[in-house]
């Protein structure tokens, strides 16, 4: 499938059906187990600029809202979503730019502009990670921070069955899949963990953080498959960079 068939199919689920199926992950959680509020990687961003990728319903723009930024801005591959994030800031009493577009393409977002970038859990649905981190290290100033959370690849490897764990995915396949949710489907593509690294390297970022611990705090009130994957390996990732 061509990208722009990709942008379309992934579109389309999130303007219609995707808050309905799959819960939007927005901080302070950065994804199953792991949370801004015990990680900190963001510190002070009073008076700071920030760009959302995927900003989604607008749930972590509201949390930032809440820590004095000078500016927010938004992107999202959904007209839908977007709207959805404009009402919410609308109600809190929060203002913020926001840009329809697939995160790949050019789109009239300012170079050398934002003290951060960052993404929860949006990252891992573009179709090219070289162009993507290419394009972030555009909007960020000199030394300013990239930070994204996705689900680990090796979550999306292994499959409970008879009360045990068991691969049933190749790790290292990152060809673009069919994801069929509820009445909808989705192209999703897992990338390895090193596809991310390089890929963050290749765009001129130092990386200064890599988690893959479940925060004990959360775990410990979780239940269910979930959290017993959690116990013995990694679900969600998050990586903090700088751009040098």
């Amino acid at each position: 499938m061509e990208k722009d068939e990709v942008y379309k199919t992934n579109a389309l689920y999130w303007s219609t059906r995707g808050n309905e199926i799959l819960s939007a992950i927005v901080l302070p959680e950065y994804g199953l187990f792991v949370s801004e509020e015990k990680h900190q990687l963001f510190g002070d961003i009073s008076g700071k600029k920030l760009l959302e990728i995927g900003c989604g319903n607008g749930g972590s723009l509201k949390y930032i809202g809440e820590r004095k930024p000078a500016e927010m801005w938004g992107m999202d591959i959904s007209e839908n979503q977007i709207e959805k994030a404009k009402q919410l800031l609308d109600k809190h009493s929060f203002t913020a730019k926001f840009i329809c577009s697939p995160m790949e393409e050019e789109c009239g977002i300012p170079t050398d502009y934002f003290d951060f970038v960052y993404s929860i859990y949006a990252i891992g649905w573009s179709t090219n990670l070289d162009i993507t981190f290419s394009k972030i290290a555009s909007y960020l100033k000199k030394d300013g921070v990239f930070i994204f959370s996705w689900s680990h690849p090796i979550h999306k490897c292994v499959a409970a069955e008879n009360d045990e764990f068991v691969f049933k995915k190749c790790y290292f396949d990152e060809s673009r899949y069919p994801l069929v949710l509820g009445e909808g489907t989705l192209m999703l593509a897992d990338y390895k963990l090193s596809t991310y690294l390089n890929a963050l390297a290749k765009a001129g970022f130092l990386i200064e953080k890599v988690i893959e611990e479940s925060d004990e705090n959360m775990l410990r009130k979780g239940s269910g498959v979930l959290a017993r994957k959690a116990k013995i390996f990694p679900v969600t990732f998050v990586i903090k960079a700088r751009k040098m």
